[in-house]
């Protein structure tokens, strides 16, 4: 074998050694671009990635942050005017769907792109005709998991009531300024009546204080606080649940309320509404058409009581309650 013949054949081995691991380190595909939209405040824990539901759903799914998807956050710190301006972003920036939450943003998404695919994420209030007039048939670039309707705003007065039988004024949490608060709102009226009850409205915009909110409380005088998960209550929940506590006032609400000593929260099931979510992300990811995809209701309901904060407040829940209950806090 001459010398010429030898390096040849070095060089072919070398060749074929080599290009494996190179393929190896080379993408099979895009990477695919996940924008989140909310309302809300930007999240402060360090490790909220890892705690994160939605994104604990997703990895199930073979979706890791920085490895196989890349995650755009987008977050209004509460105020609704920076939401427009926050969709166009993830735009810009190019994203293969829009993860949404609340009414205001998937209005503000909606504005912004019309072929982007929009998953709802979360079932905090009744859906607006205007967004998706047929949710089998969304027709439209939106789909997901459907906000909840109004049974399920009765359902909420019905525990309320049958946890404090002396009930009659209800303090109601809302943001004049957040439209789907408002439809929550409109929802609780004929319930409300059904069950004897006396809705107050206390409106806490992202600008107002908690001083003010609590100043109102006070002059209102009701019997129970019902609180929409809305920005200005997620801020300040650990001051509205030991205000509620100071004044002997019990609370329906979300289940961060109930974590932070608040009486009790009736809502879709958490986790499940998060892996239905994340599915629909897959499907659309892998080709699925978010107008062929029907809206989904949650399907799968908790009932937390915080027993400890009942017995400060003197109240002795039923049994047929407990019964209920998926979580009992002590």
């Amino acid at each position: 074998m001459t010398r010429r013949t030898a390096g040849f054949f070095v060089t072919l081995a070398l060749t074929l050694l080599v290009a494996p691991l190179a393929a190896d380190t080379q993408p099979l595909g895009k990477v695919p671009r996940i924008g989140l939209l909310a309302i809300g405040f930007t999240p402060s824990t360090p490790d909220w990635r890892q705690q994160d539901p939605f994104l604990q759903a997703l990895r199930e799914l073979g979706y890791v942050e920085g490895q196989t998807m890349v995650l755009e956050g987008r977050w209004a710190e509460g105020h609704t005017e920076r939401l427009p301006a926050l969709a166009a972003d993830l735009v810009r920036v190019g994203v293969d769907v829009i993860v949404v939450g609340g009414m205001q943003a998937i209005q503000a998404a909606m504005d912004a792109t019309t072929t982007i695919p929009i998953v709802v994420r979360n079932a905090t209030y009744p859906m607006d005709p205007s967004v998706v007039a047929n949710l089998a048939r969304p027709g439209g670039n939106v789909t997901g998991v459907t906000p909840i309707g109004s049974e399920l705003l009765a359902k909420q007065l019905e525990l309320l009531k049958e946890a404090v039988p002396r009930l009659a004024r209800v303090g109601v949490l809302r943001d004049p300024e957040n439209s789907g608060a408002m439809l929550a709102w409109q929802a609780l009226q004929d319930p409300a009546r059904a069950l004897g009850l006396t809705m107050s409205a206390l409106d806490v915009p992202i600008s107002t204080t908690i001083e003010r909110l609590f100043a109102a409380i006070i002059q209102e005088r009701p019997d129970a606080l019902y609180v929409l998960a809305i920005p200005f209550p997620v801020k300040y929940k650990q001051e509205i649940a030991d205000f509620a506590a100071t004044r002997g006032l019990p609370t329906m609400g979300p289940k961060w309320l109930v974590d932070v000593g608040g009486l009790m929260a009736y809502t879709a099931l958490e986790v499940d509404l998060f892996q239905r979510t994340a599915a629909y992300v897959d499907r659309i990811l892998k080709g699925a058409k978010p107008a062929e995809l029907p809206m989904e209701r949650p399907m799968r309901f908790e009932l937390v009581i915080n027993l400890k904060t009942a017995e400060a407040l003197g109240l002795t829940i039923p049994p047929t309650l407990l019964f209920q209950a998926t979580d009992v806090l002590r």
